[in-house]
């Protein structure tokens, strides 16, 4: 259990995280991906990485019950700084992050994949912010890098998903294909990227990076700023204490 690195290939770094059973990471998880992705963009031998899940689903987000057993804000305030240095972690990693989607993609997962530079994804994967119904706000940012800004909207008001086929006839989606074929789909756009020159590859990925439109980082933060008010006004422990009760369910 917890996040792993390995070298499928030459020049191809596999990070894989593993929290069972969804997948929602405590606020140490979120740090241990950070220091993964980063110090696989690190190493020279490394020209792509492929951030990728095991279990269930992709990504289930935080660890909403660890933040219900935490007395005070730490719990909060680790979430929001483990989520932040993960999600730049894979933004800043210093060759281009592959991520390999499969099952649920919520909550901070969206944060993981809006910030890599390619998805791949099995047919039952589907992408969504739940934050509205966990008390929470953020990942806009993200969500807005793979669907366009009205069905971001649409679907962040919602608490709907959208699926990996939605998200590829928006291009934001490389491939889709079945469950069983996503490793091998994700490593074959890793190592097609993984066969360019090393130093190029770095380059490349620091000059669209500094081409972006949007500031990831600032934005990003800018909406903790709300997740952490509506925590402070008691609204967020109102809707977070329904999470998985039959009041929720219902709703």
């Amino acid at each position: 259990m917890g996040v792993s690195t390995s070298a499928p290939e030459e020049g191809i770094a596999l990070v894989s995280v593993d929290y069972p059973p969804v997948n929602a990471l405590p606020v140490q998880g979120w740090y241990a991906l950070a220091a993964a992705v980063r110090a696989a963009g690190a190493d020279p031998s490394v020209r792509c990485v492929v951030l990728s899940a095991t279990g269930r689903g992709f990504n289930a987000g935080v660890d909403i019950k660890e933040m219900q057993r935490t007395a005070g804000h730490d719990a909060l305030i680790g979430a929001n700084r483990g989520c932040y240095e993960a999600f730049a972690a894979v933004y800043d990693c210093e060759v281009p992050v592959v991520a390999a989607v499969h099952g649920f993609c919520l909550g901070g997962g969206i944060g993981l994949v809006g910030n890599a530079d390619a998805i791949v994804a099995s047919d039952d994967a589907t992408f969504g912010l739940p934050e509205l119904d966990r008390g929470a706000l953020g990942a806009a940012t993200h969500l807005a890098r793979l669907v366009p800004q009205h069905l971001m909207r649409a679907l962040y008001y919602t608490s709907r998903t959208a699926t990996a086929q939605e998200l590829h006839r928006h291009g934001s989606v490389w491939r889709v294909v079945p469950r069983e074929q996503l490793p091998d789909a994700a490593l074959e756009l890793a190592r097609e990227i993984a066969a360019k020159d090393g130093t190029l590859i770095r380059l490349a990925k620091a000059a669209i990076n500094g081409i972006d439109p949007v500031d990831v980082r600032r934005s990003y933060r800018f909406e903790q700023g709300f997740t952490f008010e509506a925590n402070l006004s008691g609204v967020a422990d109102r809707v977070r204490d329904t999470f998985g009760t039959e009041k929720e369910q219902q709703s």
